[in-house]
């Protein structure tokens, strides 16, 4: 994997942990599977950039966030 889709990866992570959202309510928020989201956390999958829009999204972020 790539070290610049790590790096949105884990700003992911840090994001939603700042928030204290769990795996589940994000799920819920952005329509994204809570499977799909643990497998992009766990870095296992590379999220689309619609699903990294939907994730943005459901944290009051901006797309550019994750990569700024």
């Amino acid at each position: 994997m790539e070290k610049e889709v790590e790096e949105v990866i884990d700003k992911i992570r840090k994001f939603r942990k700042e928030r204290n959202i769990s795996i589940l309510n994000l799920s819920l928020e952005s329509g994204v599977s809570r499977s799909h989201l643990f497998y992009i956390e766990s870095k296992t999958t590379i999220p689309s950039l619609e699903t990294l829009t939907k994730i943005a999204h459901a944290m009051d972020l901006q797309l550019k966030d994750f990569f700024i």
